[in-house]
């Protein structure tokens, strides 16, 4: 894997065009759509190639700079030449780590994925919790970050029950914005 070129288009060699568009992506008729070229992002952020582990992080951040999510949850390694779609298991990238800088309503939490890069937990970058309890943070093209369970954690520490509209909910502070985490059980 290492010996590839780090040229995206090297990826797409013996792929066929043709394949489907990103739904609610703008495309242009300058980029080639290709279809399936074996890319996969497996459920703990690792990407592959052809079933083989990228093992160069810098390769791994050129694709996740070109990664976007379409409006029907399909991943797409977007370039203004090439468009092609990558298989994604759960999240693309994981939190890895957490920062938090003062404490309660003031507390600003700072996170940091597998790939090095750092978003702040406030009004665009909000949590969610899925079905299971598993915490994702928004990032930017409808991509998103799940929280591996230590920093999971160490959010858990820091989360506080408030009264927001008459509901006890349980949650954390950052950058001025509550970001719940599940609904407080009251026993009468």
């Amino acid at each position: 894997m290492d010996k590839i070129k780090t040229e995206l288009s090297s990826f797409y060699q013996g792929v066929p065009a043709g394949g489907p568009a990103p739904a609610g992506i703008e495309t242009t008729p300058r980029q080639v759509i290709f279809a399936d070229i074996g890319m996969h992002i497996d459920h703990d952020g690792v990407w592959h190639y052809r079933g083989t582990p990228i093992n160069r992080p810098e390769l791994v951040k050129l694709f996740a700079s070109v990664l976007r999510r379409d409006t029907e949850g399909q991943h797409w390694l977007i370039t203004p030449a090439e468009i092609a779609p990558v298989r994604v298991d759960d999240a693309p990238f994981i939190v890895v780590s957490m920062e938090i800088e003062g404490s309660d309503h003031n507390q600003v939490i700072h996170f940091r994925t597998n790939i090095d890069t750092a978003v702040t937990l406030d009004n665009t970058h909000t949590l969610r919790m899925d079905d299971n309890s598993v915490p994702y943070i928004t990032l930017g093209g409808r991509l998103e970050a799940k929280l591996n369970r230590p920093v999971y954690y160490d959010v858990v520490t820091h989360a506080v029950e408030e009264k927001l509209e008459g509901a006890h909910i349980f949650g954390i502070w950052s950058a001025g914005v509550f970001h719940k985490l599940g609904d407080v059980d009251l026993e009468d």
